[in-house]
């Protein structure tokens, strides 16, 4: 991401291939102060090329919506660009080789930050232990969350820089996680904070993003990092932020519009996670004995969910464990009750990650306008037969976990996210993900993933006439190199016809897992150009 002087009012993009509803043959898009001003054929574009400022020869490449990752973590995102990282870690003995090198390549740092642990995946299945990573860094302070940043493991170090908490070991969930992040977070200066959140956003524009829709909190940041953020996307080119501050009921609502937030939403948290066993179960984890942690009841979903909706505000929760997303369900529909459906249903509360649905739940959705904000990549990580989420759940529940065809087949809008750095910004990789779900029932075509990675995500802000080559949408595109433009089914369940040029499906790149994905080569926001691959 580069600081770039004014770009060109009017560009016509030529020579290539447009994915637009308007057009499905489209070769040639005009841009127009920020917006779409007209998609056509080749022929047709002769017209415009004497009254535009700027001619792009497209040779061939792919010009599509930008992508909007719509569960960001953009700090976090930055550290751990930037930071240790310990998500290709095969074993328990290379993680703490990491850790060492790590430690003594930043002998300045005051506090040590890494992430990306998965003790699930290696052999004894064991994290390290405190007195591991007390000789790993010499004695220096150092957080490490797991890879879904539901838990971490501390050095005796950090656990001195916070007060009460006591010589404790093993992973750190729920409040004493949450204090021992606060206690890591602090010790970054403003400067490293801006630098990560600079390495983030340009991060995200080289992939063809965007959009970000940032989850903070006072239990996942600072309002301080929260306003920073909002404050760099405003002031330097690069992928919009919409920002999501997760505070309840009456205090969220004000808090949110303080600090300029789109909503009191994000990771409001109703539970935890599945790997760390604080996801809210209504039956026991089949490897521990008990159903995890419920952080929020219906009651306090219902207060909020009211609150939100008579300041004309978003909410929304994090809720992946069956009872927690019942919590949620039931907490909405009573709010419902008291402001009335309609005005529910307008506001587009939110329901993030969504794991463990069942039919009901998901009529429920559809019922009371839930966007359901969820991560393919979940999936390819932690599902299939071996998976974290069978040794969790055993293979019969794990099974039923993120219904993305399910969730379409009963009219609940999708918006695609990343949860970055629990898995990486990657939007093509995120729509393959979907489209090839491990469990082939829960799949959805390559078309309806794109869809919900693109529109979803400016419909889940309640914006319905973006993400989307048409005239008069914002000029938000992406410009790709990729091979032929197919449509794309993974099954039988999508009618032949969708599938045949005849029928003027637009194209979109073949994602059969294995392929080469496509390479973003620039990204326009608002027709300003924040990414150019180099080279190009």
């Amino acid at each position: 991401m580069s600081e770039q002087s004014a770009d060109p009012e009017t560009v016509l993009l030529r020579r290539g291939e447009v994915h637009s509803p308007a057009d499905p043959f489209a070769t040639a898009m005009v841009v127009e102060r920020g917006q779409v001003a007209w998609v056509g054929s080749e022929g047709a574009a002769d017209a415009f090329a004497d009254g535009v400022d700027e001619v792009v020869d497209l040779d061939g490449a792919l010009v599509t919506p930008a992508f909007t990752d719509a569960h960001v973590h953009t700090t976090a995102t930055g550290l751990a660009l930037t930071g240790l990282d310990l998500s290709d870690a095969p074993s328990l003995e290379a993680a703490l080789a990491l850790v060492r090198d790590f430690a003594t390549a930043r002998p300045d740092d005051r506090v040590l930050l890494g992430h990306g642990w998965d003790a699930a995946r290696w052999p004894g299945g064991r994290p390290p232990t405190r007195a591991e990573l007390d000789a790993a860094t010499g004695g220096r302070p150092l957080y490490l969350s797991r890879i879904d940043v539901h838990s971490a493991v501390v050095t005796s170090a950090l656990l001195d820089l916070v007060p009460g908490l006591g010589p404790v070991d093993g992973p750190l969930t729920a409040d004493d996680h949450h204090a021992v992040r606060e206690a890591a977070l602090a010790a970054i200066t403003p400067t490293q904070r801006a630098e990560a959140q600079r390495t983030a956003l340009a991060h995200a524009a080289s992939l063809g993003i965007g959009s970000v829709h940032e989850c903070g909190g006072p239990k996942i940041s600072s309002e301080d990092d929260f306003t920073d953020l909002l404050k760099l996307a405003a002031e330097v080119p690069g992928p919009r932020v919409i920002g999501y501050w997760a505070e309840r009921a009456d205090e969220g609502v004000a808090k949110a519009r303080a600090l300029g937030a789109h909503g009191a939403a994000g990771d409001l948290f109703v539970d935890g996670a599945l790997g760390s066993h604080t996801a809210c179960l209504h039956q026991p984890y089949s490897d521990a004995g008990h159903t995890g942690t419920a952080y929020l009841d219906a009651d306090a979903v219902a207060d909020h969910v009211a609150a939100c909706t008579e300041a004309g505000l978003q909410a929304g929760f994090h809720a992946i464990g069956d009872a927690a997303v019942n919590a949620v369900v039931e907490g909405v529909r009573a709010a419902a009750e008291k402001v009335g459906l309609a005005r529910v249903r307008a506001a587009r509360h939110r329901v993030e990650h969504a794991e463990m649905l069942t039919p009901e739940t998901v009529a429920a959705f559809a019922e009371l306008g839930l966007i359901a904000s969820v991560q393919p990549a979940f999936d390819v990580l932690w599902g299939g037969e071996d998976g974290m989420y069978a040794q969790r759940l055993g293979a019969e529940r794990a099974r039923t976990l993120n219904p993305f065809a399910a969730l379409l087949r009963a009219g609940v809008p999708l918006a695609f996210g990343s949860d970055s750095p629990v898995t990486p910004l990657d939007p093509w990789g995120t729509v393959r993900a979907a489209a090839f779900h491990r469990t082939p029932e829960h799949r959805v075509s390559v078309r309806a993933a794109f869809t919900a990675h693109t529109r979803g995500g400016w419909r889940a802000i309640g914006r319905d006439d973006a993400g989307v080559l048409v005239p008069g949408a914002p000029a938000d595109y992406a410009v790709w190199r990729t091979d032929e433009l197919i449509v794309q089914a993974p099954d039988d369940r999508v009618a032949r016809w969708s599938t045949d040029p005849r029928s003027g499906t637009p194209g979109l790149p073949d994602l059969t897992p294995g392929r080469d994905l496509p390479v973003c080569l620039r990204t326009v926001v608002g027709g300003r150009t924040v990414f150019v691959r180099p080279g190009e």
